[in-house]
C-alpha cells in the first residue's frame, strides 16, 4: 500500500467515524429536544423557581394504600427571599406537612428538600398512589403566593430507590384507665 493510500483511507476513516457515531443525527434527533435533567415538574412563578419537584410512590410492587403517606421531594429557590409557608394537594391528600413548619427560602439561594427523607409529606391520602400519575401541588409563599403545579408520581426504584418514604408518626401513648373496682387504699375490714 502506498503512502497516498494510506493517507485517503486514514482520511476516510476520520470522516467515516463521527458520521457512524451520529446515527442519531437529523431533523428527528433525540438531542435536538430539550431533554430536563430530571423528571420531576419545574415551575418558574413570580421570582420563585422550583426544580426536579416529584412525590415518591410505592415500590414497583403495587400501590400504596389509600389513607396512607408520601413524600414530595424537590429544590426551591427565591429570586429575593421569601418564605415556603404550607402546601396542599386538593383531591390528593388530607392534608400535607412541611417537617419544622415553613421553610425559610434566603435570597438566590437554592434550598433543597431533596431527602433522603422527605420534608415535605402528603398525608391522608385519598386514593393509591402509582407511578406515572400525576399530582396537584399548591406551594403557599409569604410574598409570592400560590404556585400550582402538576408534580409527577416516581416509583421508589431506580435512581429512585435510595430515598426514603417518610417516617410513620409514633402511635401516642394511650391514658390508662382507671379501674373503677380498683381501691387506692385498702378497705378495712370488720372483725366478729
Amino acid at each position: 500500500m502506498t503512502r497516498w493510500n494510506r493517507r485517503m483511507l486514514l482520511g476516510a476513516l476520520a470522516l467515516l467515524v463521527p458520521a457512524l457515531a451520529g446515527c442519531e443525527a437529523g431533523l428527528n434527533a433525540p438531542t435536538l429536544d430539550y431533554h430536563p435533567a430530571a423528571f420531576g415538574a419545574y415551575a418558574n412563578t413570580n421570582g420563585i423557581s422550583i426544580s426536579n419537584a416529584f412525590v415518591l410512590g410505592p415500590s414497583l410492587n403495587g400501590p400504596t394504600v389509600a389513607g396512607g403517606r408520601a413524600g414530595v421531594f424537590l429544590a426551591v429557590s427565591s429570586q429575593h427571599g421569601d418564605r415556603l409557608v404550607s402546601a396542599s394537594a386538593p383531591g390528593t391528600a388530607s392534608a400535607v406537612a412541611i417537617t419544622g413548619g415553613s421553610v425559610n427560602l434566603p435570597p438566590q439561594a437554592l434550598v433543597d428538600l431533596t431527602g433522603p427523607v422527605p420534608s415535605v409529606v402528603l398525608t391522608g391520602l385519598a386514593n393509591p398512589l402509582e407511578g406515572g400519575e400525576t399530582v396537584t401541588l399548591n406551594l403557599n409563599f409569604a410574598k409570592a403566593g400560590t404556585v400550582t403545579m402538576a408534580v409527577p408520581v416516581e416509583p421508589h426504584a431506580y435512581e429512585y430507590a435510595t430515598l426514603s418514604p417518610p417516617p410513620t408518626p409514633a402511635p401516642s401513648p394511650a391514658k390508662k384507665k382507671a379501674n373503677p373496682s380498683a381501691s387506692a387504699s385498702p378497705t378495712p375490714t370488720a372483725t366478729p
